[in-house]
């Protein structure tokens, strides 16, 4: 594939089976906590310290890569963290274990994100943002198709043996962590700021970045405070009448739509502008939530999870190849991590409201209000943010 470089195909690669590792345990994670006597609100807890960790070191380790000059390092120690932490959850049950364990996978991400991205992005010309990162999200969503598929075969044959399941996960975790050795830095230049990086420095780069980041972050930050965990619409799918089996297999049923038109899309999203991809995302996420809302027919339900994988494959990438556009390329790993950052903690109050909202007046009026509020971020996007974005790299 034109544009698609060696190290490119590597990250991606190492996405691919790193996802499929996680994902293989994504689905019986809250079956196996409660079997070993975690309580909902214990699991709460723990995925929320767990994202919070890796939320705030998203931006912290983004700003140390680009102080450092160095990105490599910080992608292979951040797959290795996360590879290290699966069999730990087995190893003891301990809640204090099971914590740091957790928490250890989560920071994993913290470490990597920034620094990926920003190669990611150091392969890529401004043209070429969309199908890179495209490429990107669909190899890695394709281990998010890949591992509960594993995880319900092996089930099917081994019936609640969830602890031999988190060891079947080292395997494509090694995988990962041996093909990520094969990327080298391509970073020439000296480290700009050999200063001591402190936790919470990245904040700084809010009051530096261009206007166009901010005006940019504003409206991707007001749509994740109402973008809710996936869970929500698995609990639509659940209460429209899919059985257990029928709810993950609706939940593979999306990651593959996203992983197959991800790179397409980012392709499409350089010809025609990534504002015009993302915005056209946004829309069909709306028609999504407005659909969840109204309708409580299966096929209906079905066709709107169709509908949401075709939203993420034009959004999630985009938005990152739209930010390294409008950031200054020794910033770049900065850049991504500050709105991962903020992004993370985000969807945490978004999941929050959405709970409350749920239980205080029940599905439709949550969806609705998302769907409603995506469209005022939609209106924001046309109105405030130029037709083209400014390429400073």
């Amino acid at each position: 594939m034109k544009g698609i470089t060696k190290t490119v195909w590597t990250l991606s690669l190492v996405s691919l089976f790193t996802d499929t590792a996680s994902e293989m345990l994504y689905p019986i994670m809250p079956i196996y906590l409660k079997t070993i006597g975690f309580s909902i609100i214990l699991i709460g807890v723990l995925e929320g310290i767990a994202e919070a960790t890796a939320g705030l070191s998203k931006g912290y380790f983004g700003k140390l890569s680009d102080n450092s000059g160095k990105r490599v390092p910080f992608v292979q120690i951040g797959y290795a963290l996360s590879t290290i932490s699966r069999p730990m959850m087995v190893i003891f049950i301990y809640p204090l274990w099971i914590f740091f364990a957790r928490t250890l996978d989560r920071l994993g991400k913290g470490i990597r994100t920034g620094a990926r991205d920003a190669i990611l992005s150091d392969e890529a010309t401004p043209e070429t943002k969309g199908k890179v990162f495209g490429f990107h999200r669909s190899m890695d969503t394709l281990g998010a198709v890949l591992g509960p598929s594993i995880a319900l075969l092996y089930l099917y044959f081994y019936p609640e043996d969830y602890n031999t399941l988190f060891y079947v996960a080292i395997i494509p975790g090694i995988f990962a962590v041996l093909t990520s050795l094969i990327i080298k830095d391509k970073v020439n230049s000296q480290p700009k700021d050999v200063k001591k990086t402190s936790f919470l420095s990245f904040l700084n780069y809010w009051k530096e970045s261009p206007s166009e980041y901010r005006k940019l972050l504003v409206g991707l930050l007001a749509f994740t405070l109402f973008n809710s965990s996936d869970v929500f619409l698995l609990l639509k799918a659940k209460q429209a009448g899919l059985n257990d089996t029928m709810v993950v297999g609706v939940y593979i049923f999306y990651n593959l739509i996203y992983a197959i038109f991800a790179y397409p899309l980012g392709r499409i999203a350089d010809r025609i502008g990534l504002k015009k991809m993302y915005i056209i995302g946004l829309t069909v996420f709306a028609i999504v939530y407005f659909g969840m809302g109204l309708s409580h027919n299966i096929y209906i339900i079905v066709a709107l999870f169709f509908l949401y994988g075709l939203y993420s494959a034009a959004t999630e990438g985009i938005s990152k190849a739209w930010i390294s556009n409008i950031s200054d390329k020794k910033n770049t790993a900065t850049a991504i991590g500050t709105y991962s950052s903020f992004q993370s903690i985000c969807t945490m109050l978004a999941s929050s409201f959405a709970g409350i909202l749920w239980y205080q007046f029940g599905a439709r009026t949550t969806f609705i209000v998302t769907g409603i509020v995506t469209s005022i971020v939609i209106l924001y996007f046309l109105k405030y943010l130029p037709k083209q974005e400014k390429i400073i790299n």
